[in-house]
């Protein structure tokens, strides 16, 4: 049985596993060298309860299988309620429904939150992940052209909108993530 829960402080190794091979085998990050488990786990604490970080556990052996997070879509106070998404699962996991179930919880948390936008940004072409965010709910929002470039090419960026609420005038404001029911999700 997989279970996906909050992450922690102490899943930061497990995280920094699952995604060092998306940053030095293909064009899915956006980093050029993957983060230590210690700047994974500074990553993970700056989200300060405001920007959710969940991990899909095989309650038997206890192992990582996954992860989704949520981070500020732009700095400033006036974009407070729009956070950019991403998922990511071990390569040998990918196309099991493990990625589906993670996103479907973060949105689930973010919504509860009283986040207004979850957006997303893929490098294209990307097929697999775009049916995956749009699967969800997500509308391709724009693109910007040759913006990245990574192992040897220029890459544009896809971008990707989810409406989690509408948005009130004034909008509820952010609950921390401690303050919000987490469903437990079993897959």
């Amino acid at each position: 049985m997989i279970t996906i829960r909050v992450a922690t402080a102490d899943d930061a190794q497990a995280i920094t596993n699952i995604y060092a091979p998306y940053v030095v085998t293909n064009a899915v990050s956006f980093e050029s060298t993957a983060p230590t488990a210690k700047e994974m786990k500074s990553r993970i604490v700056a989200g300060e309860g405001v920007y959710p970080w969940l991990v899909a556990e095989d309650e038997e052996s206890g192992l990582i299988l996954g992860y989704a997070f949520a981070k500020a879509f732009r700095s400033g106070a006036a974009y407070r309620f729009a956070v950019e998404t991403a998922v990511y699962a071990l390569a040998d996991i990918e196309g099991k429904g493990l990625r589906r179930s993670l996103l479907s919880s973060l949105i689930d948390v973010l919504i509860r939150q009283n986040y207004t936008q979850a957006v997303c940004t893929l490098m294209t072409p990307n097929d697999k992940l775009i049916q995956l965010y749009e699967a969800s709910g997500f509308r391709r929002a724009g693109q910007w052209r040759e913006v990245c470039y990574k192992n040897g090419q220029w890459n544009d960026i896809g971008l990707w909108q989810r409406d989690l609420a509408e948005a009130g005038t004034p909008p509820d404001e952010i609950l921390h993530v401690g303050n919000v029911e987490i469903a437990k999700t079993k897959i």
